[in-house]
């Protein structure tokens, strides 16, 4: 009865992100209870307009509808999970307008991420070897350090945050030692097809000892391109 969490970024910057999301849907579609799929900040449309998940759809569909109802589901994806009471999950970071778990629940998800405010913060935001809050050199978010991160594990009565956003060549990164109390973990290996990285899956038992999986990517002689020749959408 193991659950899963996945959070966010399954399209764009690669052969397989239909294939990704398609078979993402079809587990959460047999178990609804088991896997909890966040969003990242992929998972809009501006975005998978300039990295590729469109294109995708209209070199496989012959058109833009399978790509436009998939916006519409992201739209409704969660911003963060918590897992029994003291582990957050969320694709990025922290915002400084949401200090408590509830107000974070509150956040209008159902729309296209924004370019400022809290649903931005949640899907861009990053650590960083600071003390508090600074802008974000991606233009989108806040860099926020380690009192940041102390005080919302504090008043949230939380042991970490658990997110993902940005690569790590080794799989996975703790910050803010000695405490640690934020992890990044990296699951696509091999990111772009050049990077090099190796790739990590957290697994908490339950006693919330924590344990990583370190894989790589499958080697080129064993991976398949999937076609792009158009498609019919209605077979």
């Amino acid at each position: 009865h193991t659950q899963y969490v996945f959070m966010g970024d399954y399209v764009d910057r690669g052969y397989y992100s239909i294939e990704t999301v398609s078979l993402l849907l079809a587990l959460k579609a047999r178990y609804p209870s088991r896997i909890t799929l966040l969003r990242g900040n992929h998972e809009s449309r501006q975005i998978t307009q300039a990295y590729g998940f469109i294109d995708d759809c209209m070199k496989r569909y012959g058109n833009v509808f399978p790509w436009r109802k998939l916006m519409e589901f992201f739209d409704h994806l969660p911003l963060a999970a918590v897992v029994d009471g003291t582990v957050m999950c969320v694709h990025a970071g922290l915002s400084p307008s949401c200090c408590t778990l509830d107000q974070i629940r509150t956040v209008n998800r159902v729309q296209e991420i924004p370019q400022k405010g809290p649903l931005c913060d949640l899907m861009w935001s990053d650590p960083e070897a600071i003390d508090q809050w600074a802008l974000s050199v991606r233009g989108c978010g806040y860099m926020f350090g380690t009192r940041v991160v102390q005080h919302f594990n504090y008043i949230n009565d939380l042991e970490l945050i658990c997110r993902a956003h940005q690569l790590v060549h080794e799989g996975y990164k703790y910050s803010f030692a000695p405490e640690n109390p934020l992890v990044t973990v990296w699951s696509a290996p091999n990111y772009c097809y050049r990077c090099g990285n190796v790739a990590a899956i957290l697994q908490l038992n339950s006693n919330l000892e924590r344990h990583f999986t370190i894989f790589a990517e499958v080697p080129d002689n064993q991976r398949e391109i999937p076609p792009r020749i158009p498609q019919p959408y209605f077979l």
